[in-house]
């Protein structure tokens, strides 16, 4: 993340020096026509928010294929600026704030996608594909993606291997199919990331059999891996082994991910290494359902919606 000029944001990844390598902007409208200088010279500069509209828009040519974030408490400019972007063809979102609100500005920077693992056999729910059954009205892996997608996931996609699932998703999800489900958990990872958009600069894996994990559970896990100091990875505190699914696995670590074979995944990456790691509370349960009597627990969290009296 380059920050040009003397803005203060306590956002993962900041930087004031010119960056290697892909990556995002934050400039001050004052100091846009640097900020252009900038982006006309490097074809890896994403995206760029411009904070603090000046009075006169320039030329935005030099946007045109990348994202734009307009941050300004003032309408007017705001509507100027972002007529010009969508007339160049940028691809253009803003923000009516005389000042930068860190949640929103580092959503638009640091995108993450939200990848729901729902290719496994439920060998140990006898009769039943587990991620079918219902949880208050609705079928289980629905509650796991809505939580990613609804939580802030710029992207979610769902892995599956069995068209029940998939009709289940009914449209509501990216669908990806993995053929090698039958080989292990890091065959579906690996399809999950490789359905990833390229400015998706992380991914929150859920498990298909988490519906207790919920939007609020994602977006605090979300907003504690945007923050400046962040590890790479960020999960959820839960039990004896310290941490549970969900967890967000920045970019940097996907090389190690597509490296797992067979029933691996990231849990084998980030054992004994505390440095990639931060582990945090988090609303909702992480806890999966595997069996009848883990199910039958679950479903007693939700109370019985009672039939209408008929007049």
């Amino acid at each position: 993340m380059f920050v040009m000029g003397d803005l203060d944001l306590a956002i993962r990844g900041r930087t004031y020096r010119e960056p290697e390598g892909p990556h995002s902007m934050v400039v001050r409208g004052r100091d846009l026509d640097a900020g252009l200088q900038h982006i006309a010279a490097r074809e890896d500069c994403r995206s760029v928010a411009v904070v603090g509209l000046p009075e006169q828009v320039p030329d935005l040519s030099q946007l045109t294929g990348r994202r734009l974030l307009l941050v300004d408490g003032d309408s007017g400019r705001l509507r100027n600026f972002a007529e010009t972007a969508i007339r160049a063809g940028i691809e253009v979102e803003w923000i009516r704030s005389a000042r930068p609100p860190f949640e929103r500005l580092a959503a638009a920077l640091l995108p993450v996608g939200g990848i729901v693992l729902a290719a496994g056999k439920s060998s140990r729910m006898p009769g039943s594909q587990k991620l079918l059954l219902d949880i208050d009205g609705v079928p289980m892996v629905r509650h796991v993606f809505e939580a990613a997608s609804e939580g802030g996931c710029h992207q979610t996609v769902v892995v599956y291997a069995e068209d029940d699932v998939k009709r289940a998703i009914n449209g509501r999800a990216e669908l990806v199919y993995n053929a090698k489900a039958a080989s292990g958990m890091a065959s579906s990872l690996q399809a999950g990331l490789k359905a990833m958009r390229p400015e998706i600069q992380a991914a929150v894996i859920l498990l298909g059999d988490q519906p207790l994990v919920g939007s609020r559970t994602v977006a605090t896990l979300l907003r504690a891996w945007r923050r400046e100091g962040s590890r790479p990875a960020v999960a959820v505190s839960h039990g004896e082994d310290g941490w549970a699914p969900p967890v967000v696995l920045a970019r940097e670590m996907w090389h190690e991910l597509f490296a797992l074979k067979g029933d691996a995944g990231a849990r084998q990456v980030l054992h004994g290494r505390p440095e990639l790691l931060d582990i945090i509370p988090a609303p909702g349960g992480p806890d999966d359902i595997d069996t009848p009597d883990d199910y039958a627990k679950i479903v007693r969290l939700f109370p019985r919606k009672r039939p209408r009296q008929r007049a």
